[in-house]
């Protein structure tokens, strides 16, 4: 079985990886001039803490999931305590920097439930932020901040002013993920949108919903190689509604012209489409559609 380490504390995954302590136990910054190769810990790891990353990788690779980053262009990633990554004796090509925080240091801190809500911590290596020259300005500008609160004697208002940093990297990052998409649409999101749609018509078309039940999200992005939370903010993104939203519109799609153009109940009608209950079928038609099915087909057929 493959080897995957956990460490609880940041000093920890230091002293396993052969670093000076941290200045803050739970709180670390490093750039990579200050590291020649770096390998962090002990093969695979988890840990409790996050990491957002600043690199352009000139030999090594990291892995985060199931995705191998190396050799690449000059970008940001982030992932969240309990994520399995690896980061194997990466030598950097240009100035970068690493920043470690422990999930407890953001307790009774707004950013506690705040970091929930930034999707880009779902995301794989290979769906990175790609930051142009000014952007990049702007994070260097906000980790140099950090770290000389991070460097200085604390005090009191020492947490709260390295959070107030952090927390303006996360708001930047996320408008610059924005940023992202809209810019790469044409590349991507007009292609992700098509490929999801071709794709979840054959799930139906090979009658997989028959014996897997009704299509998910993870399966889906697993078939186009993308994150699941990545897949749904392109989508959302692109059309305003997410990759669960589009199945349901698929879904309700198909359950219209069945009721209409057949003779099956709404029993046989919610087994023929995958669901497992008819009940759930109903409740899911009520809340997209604002009728039963049972009253829509009523309602149809009084128009026809």
């Amino acid at each position: 079985m493959e080897k995957i380490s956990h460490y609880r504390s940041i000093t920890e995954l230091h002293q396993k990886s052969g670093f000076a302590p941290p200045n803050h136990p739970l709180v670390s910054m490093m750039t990579c001039k200050e590291l020649m190769t770096y390998s962090v810990g002990e093969d695979r790891f988890t840990g409790d803490f996050y990491m957002i990353a600043l690199k352009k990788i000139m030999d090594g690779y990291m892995l985060y999931g199931k995705t191998k980053y190396d050799n690449d262009n000059g970008s940001m990633v982030f992932v969240k305590p309990r994520q399995i990554i690896e980061v194997s004796n990466v030598k950097f090509a240009e100035k970068g920097f690493v920043l470690f925080f422990h999930e407890d240091y953001l307790s009774g801190h707004h950013l506690h439930e705040l970091i929930k809500k930034y999707g880009y911590f779902e995301y794989e290596i290979n769906e990175a932020l790609h930051l142009s020259p000014q952007e990049e300005t702007i994070i260097w500008d906000l980790y140099d901040k950090t770290r000389a609160e991070y460097e200085n004697k604390p005090d009191e208002l020492s947490r709260e002013i390295i959070l107030s940093h952090i927390d303006s990297i996360l708001k930047y990052s996320d408008r610059f993920y924005k940023r992202q998409f809209i810019n790469r649409s044409t590349n991507i999101s007009g292609t992700t949108l098509k490929k999801f749609q071709d794709t979840l018509e054959k799930y139906f078309e090979t009658s997989q919903h028959i014996s897997n039940g009704l299509p998910t999200v993870n399966y889906l992005a697993e078939k186009l190689n993308i994150s699941p939370r990545y897949l749904s903010d392109v989508l959302k993104q692109e059309t305003g509604k997410t990759a669960l939203d589009h199945i349901h519109i698929y879904l309700i799609k198909e359950a219209k012209n069945l009721l209409l153009s057949s003779d099956s109940n709404v029993a046989q009608i919610a087994y023929e489409l995958g669901f497992e209950t008819p009940s759930y079928f109903t409740r899911l038609f009520k809340k997209v559609v604002g009728h039963t099915p049972v009253q829509y087909k009523q309602q149809q057929g009084a128009q026809a």
